[in-house]
């Protein structure tokens, strides 16, 4: 059984939404985070990434914490934000040329994170961790959503999209051309609505916001440890999308080079694992192979000026884990071939997830930048949620959720 709450948000006032709104901390490195900063000093990075501001400091110093809190309550006291009169629940919905995302923002109970009913499928870094864990109990707030996906049950998707009806409580237009619209739910009555049929949902699953999720538990351990009231802290801002209501786009792969091969010995290696077919119907503006294929075990790489599809020709892996793409490739091609054991930490490898285009992965190799370049088809969100129930990780960079929601629109406190 979900458990879902209300709480009242602080907001940005309607004429400030779209200065304060930010991309999530962690897809901006600090020096990209000091250019916003400096060109939009209303900007939530000054918040949710602090270090950007502080260059002279360590990220985890003390004064990067409380430089964090320092710039939230700035907001409060300048009018910039304001907390709303009682509590509710949000309607989050992203409108995109091709899709619109809806989902409903509200907070849910660390308890059932470490019950299971809220599930994982990617490991978290104590590095990154401990960063949230500190900023969250500095701050005195969950400064950014965790994005969860539950599987749809008799119309409760759609009802939520009903919701969000008339004009929007906040709306950006972002530079990606997406408008991001929060529609508050003030009626008790709607919430309680909400709150019964989420009570028949029988999990959800994390898709972005593993560290926040896992940093919202720390700090209600160490509260209750402590035996201050928890208050709040008990629970964490997430938002809730229906299984059909995400998408997931795949990782690329790039590689440095090919161990001392040339391209074609590497073609005949990998012949051995892989049916290699020239593929030339390549939509450089797209992010994905266009026609791409929406069969399984199918990845495509670009090599030496031109594209090929790449068909496995072992595809039954120890598990469902194994069987993954990723996996096949990681094991048959990336080790076996090219000799990267360690798909987290090795230096020759890197990741390009998201809606890019394929061009982006043509110019690094053209360039020289990489040798080898593999475009992935995108696991099916079914997948994902089989593997979370059967407590399975993911391996590395295996998925790229949308939508991608953006910070300092609800931000939750915890007194």
């Amino acid at each position: 059984m979900v458990r879902i709450f209300p709480f009242a948000a602080f907001r940005p006032v309607r004429d400030a939404a779209p200065q304060v709104a930010a991309v999530p901390y962690d897809v901006v490195t600090a020096d990209e985070a000091r250019r916003i900063i400096r060109d939009n000093p209303m900007s939530f990075l000054r918040v949710s990434r602090p270090d950007a501001e502080l260059p002279e400091c360590a990220p985890t110093d003390p004064g990067v914490y409380s430089s964090a809190r320092d710039r939230f309550t700035e907001l409060i006291s300048s009018g910039v934000l304001a907390r709303d009169p009682g509590p509710g629940m949000y309607v989050y919905r992203v409108i995109t040329s091709n899709y619109t995302y809806t989902g409903l923002c509200c907070c849910l109970h660390v308890d059932d994170y470490e019950s299971g009913i809220i599930r994982r499928h990617e490991q978290t870094r104590y590095d990154k961790e401990e960063d949230r864990t500190r900023h969250i109990d500095t701050v005195n707030a969950h400064t950014g959503p965790v994005v969860l996906i539950y599987r749809d049950r008799a119309g409760l998707a759609r009802y939520i999209n009903t919701l969000a009806s008339g004009s929007p409580d906040a709306e950006v237009h972002w530079n990606d051309g997406s408008v991001h619209q929060i529609y508050r739910i003030s009626d008790s009555a709607v919430v309680a609505l909400l709150e019964e049929h989420f009570s028949h949902v029988g999990r959800l699953y994390i898709a972005d916001g593993h560290h926040r999720a896992k940093s919202a538990v720390n700090v209600a351990g160490m509260r209750r440890d402590s035996g201050v009231d928890i208050g709040e802290a008990e629970r964490f801002m997430g938002v809730l999308f229906s299984d059909s209501g995400v998408r997931i786009h795949g990782y690329s792969r790039l590689v440095h080079d090919l161990g001392g091969r040339t391209p074609g010995e590497f073609m005949k290696e990998i012949a051995q694992y892989c049916l290699v077919l020239p593929y030339g119907k390549v939509n450089n503006g797209s992010f994905q192979i266009h026609p791409h294929s929406d069969r399984p075990h199918v990845f495509h790489m670009y090599l030496a000026g031109s594209w090929y599809e790449c068909i496995l020709r072992e595809t039954a892996g120890s598990d469902l884990i194994g069987s993954l793409d990723v996996s096949l490739l990681q094991h048959q091609v990336l080790e076996h071939i090219l000799g990267i054991t360690d798909p987290r930490g090795d230096a020759r490898l890197q990741y390009l997830g998201g809606a890019r285009p394929v061009a982006d992965l043509e110019a690094m190799v053209d360039r020289g930048d990489y040798a080898v370049a593999f475009s992935m088809q995108p696991v099916q969100v079914s997948t994902v949620l089989s593997i979370a129930d059967a407590n399975g990780i993911m391996p590395p960079k295996s998925t790229w959720f949308e939508p991608k929601l953006l910070s300092g629109l609800v931000i939750h406190t915890l007194s």
